[in-house]
């Protein structure tokens, strides 16, 4: 059973930084592509950030582009999002994802993409 764990969200004031964690068990994340979502509330779902699998390039959502920094550590089967200069908007619960494709040749931008989902994180900024 594939399970995610994430960590790390909370209320912040706009400027300041947040760092996310997601943990996996039950699968080993070294051969798939992780992202971050997010779901504002009457919003649908929407990339934030993937992670490849082949750990070269990361993609990001042009609104978070140059503030957040996604990585991960294949030993810890962990995937992170660093949220640095937060403004209201990035205001969400947040989510982790598993890609649905072992070794997945392109870049899997779309929830339907992703086979699992750790249960979110709230993450709330004051201006």
């Amino acid at each position: 059973q594939v399970q995610l764990v994430e960590s790390g969200g909370g209320m912040v004031q706009a400027g300041d930084s947040l760092r996310l964690s997601c943990t996996v068990s039950g699968r080993t994340i070294s051969t798939y592509s992780m992202a971050w979502f997010r779901q504002a509330p009457g919003k649908e779902r929407e990339f934030v950030a993937i992670s490849p699998w082949t750990g070269t390039v990361q993609f990001y959502a042009d609104s978070v582009k140059g503030r957040f920094t996604i990585s991960r550590d294949n030993a810890e089967n962990t995937v992170y999002l660093q949220m640095d200069s937060l403004r209201p908007d990035d205001t969400a619960v947040y989510y982790c994802a598993v890609d649905r494709s072992l070794r997945r040749v392109w870049v899997p931008k779309l929830a339907t993409h992703y086979a699992y989902w750790g249960q979110g994180t709230q993450v709330t900024v004051s201006s």
